[in-house]
């Protein structure tokens, strides 16, 4: 699924954003480029929507932000890596370097989580996530997240 999903202008190793709201906003540019996206401002306030009701800051510096929207027909995702660290409302307390993004159609749930699963399990690793966070080019960060 990350291998069918991730491409290498869906990663960057260098998202801007000193803020939730930026992060967010430079990955809604980043998903863009998949053009898969019908309505990027519904698409965005999708995911607003979603991040004011559960923060999606997870622990170990990753964050998930993702919606279910209608200005998507398929799974669309991307990553994003920031040198600073971003205070995202993680449950363990601690700032995000490793932003997933992810907008599925708001019918069927199959591809969506499949797709979180994977990154999950990927993200448990110590060793991957210093890797993630250590990658110096787009192609670096796309070859670890489909090894």
């Amino acid at each position: 699924m990350l291998k069918e999903s991730l491409s290498v202008d869906l990663v960057t190793t260098q998202l801007a954003g000193r803020n939730k709201h930026e992060v967010i906003a430079a990955l809604m540019d980043l998903i863009c480029k998949s053009g898969k996206i019908n309505d990027r401002e519904q698409a965005l306030r999708d995911v607003l929507d979603h991040e004011a009701g559960m923060s999606t800051g997870m622990e170990n510096g990753i964050a998930i932000p993702h919606a279910k929207t209608d200005a998507v027909d398929e799974l669309v995702a991307c990553v994003g890596i920031t040198k600073r660290k971003i205070d995202f409302e993680n449950l363990d307390r601690k700032p995000s370097r490793i932003f997933i993004m992810t907008l599925s159609p708001r019918s069927g749930t199959g591809p969506h989580v499949q797709f979180l699963a994977e990154i999950s399990r990927l993200l448990t690793d110590v060793k991957t996530r210093k890797a993630i966070v250590k990658a110096r080019t787009d192609e670096e960060l796309l070859q670890i997240l489909t090894a």
